[in-house]
């Protein structure tokens, strides 16, 4: 299904410092989804009524009631598309639900206005909610930003205002408020809703900020150096909008489809209906055949062929945690060939964690009363040196330092008390713990030009196998270096083999974060083809270049900066647990618990929909011409018609139910289960 944004804000509305507002579109806010529910209700009250034998006059009225509610929009519709000379499906039910009434089969007319009102109500959602999670997105960049003054004041300014060459003051909690580059001061940046890393990332005189991101600790000098319309975040909406309406050719297609089979259901029932006249045969005879001709040739079958399997797979899809957004989703998901993998939140935990604990021989004992409470000179053990570096860091709110306490406590190791704490961004932290100096941080910040090789050696082994090297000194002296990253989901290997196996062809890699870590995590989980240091539209360009080779891809990530790959790709699905707004509303489908097993299994249960919906159609299409050909060759009596084509919709229904059972999703979730 595609969508297009058209209601672009010209400006956002949030103040600095504060959460951007929740703005979404609720379901009974639009028009279609209030007439669709109102013909719902009224279909689901006259039905068993009529079930039951009641009167016609109870039930009569409230199918009539359905038939306006949820039938006038799709009818104005092709009323208006009829003056453009057009002819679409729309108006070719509304003419077959009320030909099913004139000859007494006012159930089946009321049930295709629901289905197609239902149809109409969620595409009408669908877009809305797209355009709220877009409109959520420009939410993060701030509406004000501090420029500095040639005489060395300051004013406050819209950002909308900001010119190429502004110098800005950014503060440490404040949102950049413009893709600049840094003039001066240091200060430590988180920047996941842009490229995905998931540690903030130390930034000084040179280094570029992204418009949106958040300063976590030091003051900036920052000079602008796009225009708001041009930031990276401005482009990550535009690219949302162009890459949603990339999908529009298939929807041409469709309504192409749509236009043959009205226009031919049309003339072949006017015909029906005229050359018995022209022949000598009665009024009522022609109209009967012709009504009957309609009743058979409708598409309730083929309606119904084709929505039960890909329902019912949304269905049992969403108990076992995967929201699919729409039947063409489901349908979709089938069709992929090629699989590419965000990395942090995706193939990741997205929490880092510390992975290496190394002591370093030869550091010396560490004397009485030392930072791990011992009396008697010791050795540093891995416990002391993971107690003492918790200890340190157990004041900071960095990401890393709630990893090592984390790691500490799970441990069970108890956190000394500390005093005199102090932090610099993007240096470390320093601590007094039971009397010594204590300081953890960045090697590179810490060790001098002197310092032991032995100490730069484990430094460089845990930072080339991409982890984050964290030194450990006490009293000027190294003890020891953690090593931090984030860690591989417990199936993310398990995964990327059933994908490959579904597909043909190994997953990508796709990620923002350094090179040698999305190398290590790739290794783990059985990757080869990995594309690192990427921004969200070099991501779009790795979609589309497989795209243009005649891959159909499918996208799974979390993060704002995967925004765009997901709308760019031919099916996409998002992690749901720690997925931005942008991610959930802009893929075509949601990994609710963060099961990432789940990718396989649902792509393999939308195969197994798809092949029931090629043998639903072959059963429709069987009863349908054959009804037809007997009522146009010979006399089709019209209870038998009716039968015959209420017959071949509960026929393909039931056979499309098949798919609620759990054993079909267990069959879904086994690789062997798939028969490609």
């Amino acid at each position: 299904m595609s969508f297009t944004l058209n209601d672009r804000p010209a400006r956002v509305t949030a103040t600095r410092g504060a959460a951007a507002p929740r703005r979404r579109t609720r379901v009974f806010a639009l028009p279609e989804a209030r007439w669709a529910a109102a013909a719902l209700v009224l279909f689901l009250i006259a039905l068993p009524l009529q079930l039951t034998g009641a009167p016609a006059w109870t039930w009569g009225p409230l199918y009539a009631l359905a038939y306006v509610t949820g039938g006038w929009e799709p009818a104005w519709a092709g009323l208006q598309a009829l003056r453009e000379k057009t002819l679409d499906v729309d108006l070719l039910m509304i003419v077959a639900a009320i030909g099913a009434a004139s000859i007494g089969q006012v159930m089946d007319g009321a049930l295709l206005i629901v289905i197609f009102a239902t149809s109409g109500a969620l595409e009408a959602l669908a877009t809305a909610r797209t355009a709220d999670s877009v409109r959520g997105l420009l939410d993060l960049a701030p509406t004000t930003a501090t420029r500095l003054l040639d005489d060395g004041g300051e004013e406050t300014v819209a950002t909308e205002d900001l010119r190429v060459g502004d110098t800005l003051l950014i503060r440490p909690g404040e949102r950049v408020g413009a893709d600049g580059r840094v003039l001066d001061g240091a200060g430590e940046v988180d920047q996941a809703t842009i490229t995905g890393e998931p540690l903030p990332v130390p930034k000084e005189s040179g280094d570029e900020v992204f418009a949106g991101t958040l300063n976590g600790t030091g003051s900036l000098r920052v000079k602008v150096e796009r225009d708001a319309s041009d930031s990276v975040i401005a482009r990550i909406v535009a690219m949302v909008e162009e890459a949603s309406e990339t999908k529009a050719p298939t929807q041409l297609f469709i309504e192409k489809v749509e236009q043959r089979y009205s226009v031919g259901i049309v003339l072949a029932t006017l015909a029906v209906f005229g050359v018995p006249l022209a022949f000598g045969a009665s009024l009522t005879d022609a109209l009967l055949r012709a009504m009957t001709f309609m009743i058979v040739a409708s598409p309730c079958a083929v309606v119904l062929a084709t929505m039960p399997p890909l329902l019912s797979a949304i269905a049992n899809a969403g108990r076992h945690g995967v929201l699919v957004k729409s039947a063409v989703v489901m349908e979709r998901l089938g069709q992929i060939d090629a699989v590419a993998l965000d990395k942090t939140g995706t193939l990741t935990e997205g929490t880092p964690r510390v992975t290496d604990i190394r002591p370093l021989p030869g550091a010396g004992p560490v004397g009485p009363a030392g930072p791990v409470g011992l009396t008697e000179p010791t050795e540093l053990t891995e416990d002391g040196l993971l107690s003492l570096a918790a200890a340190a860091e157990h004041p900071s709110e960095h990401p890393l330092a709630r990893a090592v306490v984390a790691a500490a406590r799970e441990r069970g190791l108890a956190l000394l008390d500390v005093r005199d704490f102090s932090s610099a961004p993007g240096v470390g932290v320093t601590a007094v713990v039971d009397g010594r100096t204590v300081a953890v941080g960045a090697p590179a910040r810490l060790l001098t030009d002197s310092a032991d090789p032995a100490v730069a050696m484990v430094v460089g082994e845990l930072e080339d196998g991409g982890r984050t090297a964290v030194l450990v000194q006490c009293d000027g002296v190294p003890v020891g270096v953690l090593g931090i990253a984030d860690r591989l989901r417990p199936d993310a290997a398990a995964t990327v083999a059933a994908l490959t196996t579904l597909t043909g062809t190994a997953p990508t890699l796709l990620t923002g974060d350094n090179p040698r870590a999305a190398a290590r995590l790739a290794a783990e989980a059985g990757i080869t083809d990995v594309r690192a240091g990427l921004l969200p539209q070099d991501k779009v360009t790795a979609v589309r270049e497989r795209e243009a080779a005649g891959r159909k891809v499918l996208v799974v990530g979390d993060g704002v900066n995967d925004a765009p790959a997901l709308a760019a790709a031919h099916t996409g699905l998002a992690m749901g647990r720690a997925g931005s707004d942008l991610a959930l509303e802009t893929a075509d489908a949601v990994i609710v618990r963060d099961e990432l097993a789940t990718v396989p299994a649902v792509v393999a249960l939308s195969r197994a929909a798809r092949r029931l919906v090629v043998q639903n159609l072959v059963i429709a299409g069987v009863f349908i011409s054959g009804l037809v050909i007997w009522d146009l060759v010979g006399h089709l009596p019209l209870p038998l018609g009716v039968l015959g084509h209420e017959g071949s919709t509960v026929i393909v229904g039931l056979n499309g139910l098949r798919l609620l059972r759990d054993a079909a999703w267990r069959r879904a979730a086994t690789p062997a289960g798939d028969d490609r």
